[in-house]
C-alpha cells in the first residue's frame, strides 16, 4: 500500500514545489465554438480541411495530436508553444497561446491566427463566434476526438447512470464539453502568494459572473447568464465538489492547500499508452486498494480491467476548479466563459492586473456589505448572480460600484506595469454602466425578438472583421 506521507511528498512535489520558480509569465487560453451557417451540423471534412491550411499558411505549425482517423486535431509551434486545437470535439476550436510577459504579444497573434481560420470558415459558410455555448449546438453531431483523452473524457462524463448512490442530480448533458467554451488564463504565482491568491481570487467569483457571464443555454434555460457553471457542477466532475467550483474554505496556509489536494477525486489513470476510466473516487481512497477495477476503450469497445495503483498515478489527477494548480508552477482561472472576440484579452487584463494587488483587493471585499455579510457564502452568491435578474436584497448602484473598484484596481496594477496593458479593461467599464454582461446582452436581444444569427456575427467579430 502507498502511505499518507509518500502521496502528501508527491502532491507537494507536483502541484507546489513548481512554484518555487521567480517566474512572471502569462498564458492564454481561448475556446470558440464553429457554427454551421445553414443551420447543419458543423462539416467535420471542412474542419479537417481548414487545419491543413492553416498548417500550409504557418509553417512553423507541427502535428501536436492524431486522431484515430489519421486527422490532426492539435498542431504546435515548437518556436512560441502557440497550440491551435480542437477541444474535446471538432465542433470547438481552441487557441492555446504560448506564455509571454505582456498581453499585446499574445493578443497580435491571436487576433492573426482567429483572422484566418475564421476567413477560411467563411469560404464554406461556417463561421466563429465568441460565446460561451454553441447556439446551434441543437444542429450539431456530438462525437468526441477519436484519440484517448478525448474518448476516456466522454466515456466518464456518460457514466453518470452508474452513480446510484451519491446524493446529487446529474443533468442530461454529457456531452456538453463539445459545445460549451470557456477563456482561461494561466499566472505564475510564488509559493509566498499561493495561498493568498488562492482565497482573495475566490472571493470574487460572485463579481466575476457579473462581468463576464457568457454562456446563455438558449431555446431551454435563457435565464441564467452562465450555464457553464452548472453544466460541471451537476456531472460526473462534480461527484465530488471540491473537484470543481470554488474552495468554500479560507486555506490558512500550505498544509491547508496540501489538504485540500488530498480531498480531491481521481477517475483514470494510463497505462502503457492508454486511459484507463473508473468510478470516481477519493484520492486517499484509490491509494489505499491493491486493485482498482477500470474499464479501457479496445477495439471500438470498453472492456474491463484491473490496475493496480501507482504514486506517479497523481499525475492524472484532474480537478476542474475554477482556480486551478497546474503541474507548471502556475494558477490557472477557469471559470469565466468564452468573451465575445473583440473583448477577448479583458478576461487576461483583469487577472493580470489584480494578481500583485492581493491585499488592496482583500480589503475592497472585507468592507465591502453591498454582497458580502448578507448570509450567503462567495459559492452561493455566485449562483444568485448568474441569474438574469439579481436577487431582491442586492443594491444595483451599489454592487455597480464594488465591480468598478475592482476593475479600477486591475487597471491600477496595469499601470503599474508600464505597457499600456489597461486598454483591454474597456469593455468592463461598459458593462458596468450598462448594468449588463454578454450573457444579459443575448437573452434581453432574443426576449426583443432579435435574430441569434445578428448575436452570432457581433459577438465573432475581431474589430473590423
Amino acid at each position: 500500500m502507498i502511505s499518507g506521507e509518500m502521496i502528501r511528498d508527491k502532491l507537494y512535489e507536483e502541484f507546489i514545489k513548481p512554484t518555487n520558480q521567480k517566474k512572471n509569465f502569462i498564458g492564454v487560453e481561448i475556446e470558440i465554438p464553429i457554427i454551421n451557417l445553414d443551420k447543419k451540423a458543423v462539416d467535420f471534412e471542412v474542419v479537417h480541411k481548414i487545419t491543413n491550411k492553416f498548417q500550409k499558411q504557418y509553417s512553423d505549425f507541427k502535428a501536436d495530436g492524431v486522431d484515430y482517423d489519421g486527422n490532426i486535431f492539435a498542431l504546435k509551434n515548437p518556436k512560441n508553444e502557440d497550440i491551435v486545437c480542437y477541444d474535446c470535439s471538432y465542433n470547438n476550436i481552441e487557441f492555446a497561446m504560448g506564455r509571454e510577459k505582456d498581453l499585446f504579444s499574445i493578443d497580435e497573434r491571436f487576433s492573426e491566427y482567429y483572422t484566418f481560420v475564421k476567413e477560411s470558415f467563411n469560404e464554406y459558410n461556417h463561421t466563429l463566434t465568441g460565446m460561451g455555448i454553441n447556439p446551434y449546438r441543437k444542429y450539431n453531431e456530438y462525437q468526441p476526438i477519436p484519440s484517448e483523452r478525448y474518448l476516456m473524457l466522454y466515456h466518464h462524463l456518460k457514466s453518470f447512470k452508474n452513480y446510484d448512490d451519491v446524493p446529487m442530480h446529474f443533468h442530461q448533458y454529457p456531452e456538453y464539453g463539445m459545445f460549451s467554451s470557456a477563456s482561461q488564463v494561466q499566472l505564475d504565482v510564488t509559493k509566498e502568494n499561493l495561498v493568498k491568491t488562492i482565497n482573495v481570487f475566490s472571493k470574487i467569483e460572485p463579481i466575476k459572473a457579473l462581468l463576464f457571464s457568457n454562456s446563455v443555454l438558449i431555446d431551454e434555460n435563457k435565464h441564467v447568464t452562465c450555464f457553464r457553471d452548472p453544466l460541471w457542477e451537476y456531472s460526473t466532475h462534480g461527484v465530488n465538489p471540491h473537484n470543481i467550483g470554488m474552495y468554500d474554505v479560507d486555506l490558512k496556509d500550505l498544509d491547508d492547500l496540501q489538504s485540500y489536494l488530498e480531498s480531491l477525486n481521481i477517475y483514470c489513470v494510463m497505462r502503457d499508452g492508454a486511459y484507463i476510466n473508473f468510478s470516481s473516487m477519493n484520492l486517499l481512497d484509490y491509494f489505499n486498494q491493491e486493485y482498482v477495477c477500470g474499464e479501457i476503450y479496445s477495439n471500438g469497445g470498453y472492456r474491463k480491467i484491473d490496475v493496480r495503483p501507482l504514486i506517479s498515478d497523481i499525475k492524472y489527477l484532474r480537478p476542474f476548479k475554477f482556480i486551478n494548480l497546474t503541474f507548471r508552477g502556475t494558477i490557472e482561472f477557469r471559470s469565466v466563459c468564452t468573451q465575445p472576440i473583440k473583448d477577448s484579452m479583458s478576461v487576461a487584463a483583469f487577472h493580470l492586473g489584480l494578481k500583485d494587488k492581493l491585499d488592496e483587493l482583500d480589503e475592497l471585499i472585507t468592507m465591502d456589505d453591498v454582497i458580502y455579510h448578507k448570509g450567503y457564502t462567495a459559492s452561493e452568491l455566485r449562483k444568485l448572480l448568474i441569474q438574469d435578474e439579481l436577487p431582491a436584497f442586492v443594491d444595483i448602484n451599489g454592487i455597480c460600484k464594488l465591480s468598478k473598484d475592482i476593475v479600477d484596481l486591475a487597471s491600477l496594477g496595469l499601470k503599474e506595469r508600464g505597457i499600456g496593458e489597461e486598454i483591454f479593461l474597456k469593455p468592463l467599464y461598459g458593462r458596468i454602466k450598462n448594468h449588463k454582461n454578454p450573457g444579459k446582452n443575448i437573452i434581453t436581444l432574443l426576449n426583443n425578438n432579435a435574430k441569434i444569427e445578428d448575436v452570432i456575427e457581433e459577438y465573432g467579430k475581431l474589430n473590423n472583421i
